[in-house]
């Protein structure tokens, strides 16, 4: 069982949590103006940690018919054989019940809105069939924690932490489409949506380009309407670099460096507008 376990931690990256971790973070401290109450904090870890664990368990499920023909994702667990569904299956509704007592503890809005972010996060694994907006859907998936998050700490939701959100829709989507350029070629063989497949590893360049601006808009804009002061805003600036230099990483002619523009440069973001917000509001 451990070893299963172990397997299925592996297969859905449980390190990858620290994308999306520390912007709901950062929303639960201006939500609180300074530090939420442990057990609040405690949580919205939990929360976060069982909602993506269960998305990427499920995304991993859908797809294990499309892994086993990647020669990229063949040797992965779920289609070299070393998992069953039936095993991850469990995994996912435990995830979904833990999400969902976690929400319980937290506040009856949280409650509430709990089946609502499982549908939203679920979903996502299902675009890449029909639409080439799919990267946008998995933005949104990851959006929802600052959104999440402020409910969580203030059992109400409101205009400002959407901009966060926002924010996080866009990062993620660009990123995203340069993941997904290394399948280009097998997404068009298996007839799947995704914009490298369906226009092409340029325009996806270029779209993750655009997403990437956009990110830094949104984020000076919630910056701005939270009156964070100067900080926040190195932060920003921080932000903007790295992802400029995400940028210099890949090119049409060359993803040979896909997975250190993807994973170290996007997580080196998320905990540095942490620290950076932490600072703003301490100081």
């Amino acid at each position: 069982m451990l070893r299963k376990l172990a397997l299925v931690l592996r297969m859905i990256k449980i390190e990858h949590s620290v994308f999306a971790l520390p912007f709901a973070l950062i929303s639960a401290l201006v939500a609180a103006n300074g530090l939420p109450q442990w057990q609040t904090l405690v949580w919205i870890l939990v929360a976060m940690v069982s909602a993506r664990s269960c998305a990427m368990a499920l995304n991993r499920l859908s797809d294990t018919a499309f892994d086993r023909l990647n020669p990229r994702t063949k040797q992965w667990p779920l289609p070299a054989g070393l998992l069953s569904g039936r095993f991850v299956l469990l995994f996912i509704l435990a995830c979904s019940m833990i999400f969902v007592f976690a929400a319980s503890r937290l506040n009856h809005l949280a409650l509430a809105l709990s089946p609502v972010a499982l549908a939203i996060i679920g979903f996502y694994s299902l675009t890449k069939r029909f639409t080439a907006l799919s990267h946008w859907f998995i933005g949104l998936a990851l959006g929802v924690a600052p959104a999440g998050a402020w409910v969580a700490v203030r059992g109400s939701l409101d205009l400002l932490p959407v901009w966060l959100s926002l924010a996080i829709l866009f990062w993620t989507a660009g990123f995203d489409l340069i993941y997904s350029c290394q399948d280009a070629e097998f997404d068009r063989s298996q007839k799947l949506y995704s914009v490298p497949s369906r226009f092409g590893i340029k325009t996806a360049l270029l779209l993750s380009n655009l997403c990437h601006i956009a990110t830094v808009l949104l984020l000076c804009i919630f910056g701005m309407k939270a009156g964070l002061h100067q900080w926040y805003f190195t932060g920003v600036v921080l932000v903007a670099l790295l992802l400029f230099y995400e940028h210099t990483l890949v090119g049409p002619n060359d993803l040979s460096r896909v997975n250190e523009a993807f994973f170290t440069v996007n997580g080196l973001i998320s905990v540095l507008l942490l620290i950076f917000c932490s600072l703003d509001l301490y100081l």
